[in-house]
């Protein structure tokens, strides 16, 4: 039997109760000596992964760390990825979308359709993201990711730890969803922990390069995230959307 397997519904829920009244550090070092191996951050190299990156690396410095490159990330990002390695001396696990599906994809809609459609863009966000998420997650029984409960209102509702559902039943860790943005830069500042480029540049959220913009002051901190949709969209790629997988096709 896994750890997962012995982790019900209701045993995930008394956790996240006493997960409360912890410190974020207490959720990460859970994780990590509960699932050891089969445990991994994931991150987009944004301020709050950074935050937990650089909490975990002082816990257990071989802790596993994975992110998913969608093909169309800014240099920024790609540049933060190596000063990481250079300074936490880990290993990045990378995973990217399946290159037969892609193609079909590009080839049938174009280089950039998600400016065209919602639909097409959460399609595109499906094949670069989600799809290989699922992959990422396969030899994993727990990951542990940035969401804060204030960054939308989907993410709200967030545990500091929840069974996935939408991922086989594993255990999702969110140690920061209590945290404020404030409280993330403050230990960022505090910590001198490397951060994307972006952000000095007016960036306040940061995925791939055509669907990302600066903000300007007093607009929504996600609203540089897909800025030509309709408001009442969510924010969101589908990475921590509670849905069902959908089907393998483009």
């Amino acid at each position: 039997m896994t750890v997962t397997e012995e982790l019900d519904e209701a045993g995930v829920h008394q956790l996240a109760e006493e997960f409360e009244r912890r410190d974020a550090e207490y959720a990460i070092r859970w994780a990590l000596e509960k699932f050891r191996s089969r445990a991994a951050i994931c991150t987009s190299f944004q301020a709050e992964g950074m935050v937990i990156l650089d909490m975990a690396t002082r816990i257990d410095p071989g802790v596993r760390v994975f992110t998913i490159d969608t093909g169309r990330m800014p240099k920024e990002t790609h540049e933060l990825v190596d000063r990481v390695r250079e300074r936490y001396g880990i290993r990045v696990e990378v995973h990217y979308p399946d290159f037969e599906e892609l193609t079909r994809f590009v080839s049938m809609h174009g280089t950039n359709p998600f400016y065209r459609s919602q639909s097409l863009r959460q399609l595109c966000c499906e094949i670069r993201k989600v799809r290989p998420l699922i992959a990422a997650l396969g030899d994993k029984e727990a990951w542990i990711t940035g969401v804060r409960r204030s960054q939308t209102a989907n993410r709200a509702g967030a545990g500091k730890v929840e069974l996935d559902k939408a991922h086989g039943n594993i255990i999702k860790v969110n140690p920061l969803a209590d945290w404020s943005e404030d409280r993330v830069w403050e230990y960022i500042r505090a910590n001198d922990v490397p951060y994307n480029e972006l952000y000095d540049k007016g960036f306040t959220s940061i995925g791939c390069a055509p669907c990302t913009r600066a903000t300007q002051p007093g607009e929504d901190p996600r609203a540089g995230r897909w800025w030509w949709e309709d408001d009442s969209v969510p924010k969101e790629c589908g990475i921590h959307l509670p849905t069902p997988v959908l089907p393998r096709s483009a």
